[in-house]
């Protein structure tokens, strides 16, 4: 896979970006100019300068350190509700493809029904009941986006369970699970494994969305989608609120698709 994917010259791009992120992330107490909660009205609604190299909020916070702390914030809640879809889906697809029958038919009316919700409201709705915080975030994220990742993984167990080596172990007496854990699921997961690439951008865009709209991460903790709400109100005189974390949020989502579509080429043979 990495001979093939090192010569897509976009791919490496985004994953060289995606790696920058994540260690910006992990040293961000370390890296940052000044603590990304520590106001100053003096200073508030600076421009752009040697001082503050992305200005200053409403309420006189350096911009730089609030986007580097809120990527944080968004690489988590990607990184775990994925996980989270990823663990749940996979269970419930490799029991409807490997046992089929009513149990096939029980789980994947069940995903038709998630699917007949919009996500995003649904998410809306579940935030509205439980309250906004960042863990409610992360796991209604993960709970609400697993039925694409169960009928994924349904298909490729569908075909990969017909195949010599599982009548082979089937003969030799391995159980169930031995022959689904074993046998069938590392032979299925190279589509999951680009699907979760690209959740991952889904993810930190609903965050975004959610933090936006006031329903995500909460004050004054810093997040690209809280960040953005507050420099809403001054996008005339301070172009700088917007700009920057929406940039920030372009480039991440960017380069998780590069990543997402040039493992897509690597693993999909008709390709």
């Amino acid at each position: 896979m990495w001979q093939k994917l090192k010569h897509n010259k976009l791919a490496l791009s985004g994953l060289m970006i995606i790696t920058i992120l994540v260690a910006i992330a992990i040293f961000a107490p370390k890296i940052v100019p000044y603590e990304p909660t520590s106001q100053n009205i003096i200073e508030r609604l600076q421009k752009p300068s040697a001082k503050h190299l992305l200005g200053t909020d409403e309420l006189g916070r350096d911009v730089l350190s609030r986007i580097i702390y809120g990527a944080r914030i968004s690489l988590s809640v990607g990184f775990i509700a994925v996980g989270i879809s990823v663990i749940i889906g996979v269970f419930f697809g490799a029991i409807a493809g490997f046992y089929g029958r009513w149990i096939d038919s029980l789980i994947m009316r069940f995903v038709d029904i998630m699917f007949c919700f919009p996500s995003f409201f649904l998410i809306l709705m579940i935030i509205a009941v439980l309250g906004p915080n960042i863990y409610n975030v992360m796991i209604i994220i993960g709970i609400t986006s697993w039925p694409g990742i169960a009928r994924l993984v349904r298909g490729e167990i569908l075909s990969v369970k017909e195949r010599e080596y599982v009548y082979s172990a089937r003969a030799i007496g391995a159980s169930d699970l031995r022959i689904i854990f074993k046998h069938i699921l590392p032979n299925a997961l190279g589509p999951v494994l680009v699907a979760a690439t690209l959740g991952i951008a889904d993810a930190i865009l609903v965050e975004s969305g959610l933090s936006f709209l006031g329903l995500g991460v909460q004050p004054p903790m810093p997040s690209w989608g809280n960040i953005l709400t507050s420099g809403k109100d001054y996008i005339e005189s301070a172009w700088w609120l917007t700009l920057f974390p929406g940039l920030a949020i372009l480039i991440t989502i960017l380069s998780y698709n590069l990543v997402g579509e040039g493992l897509r080429e690597v693993i999909d043979p008709k390709l």
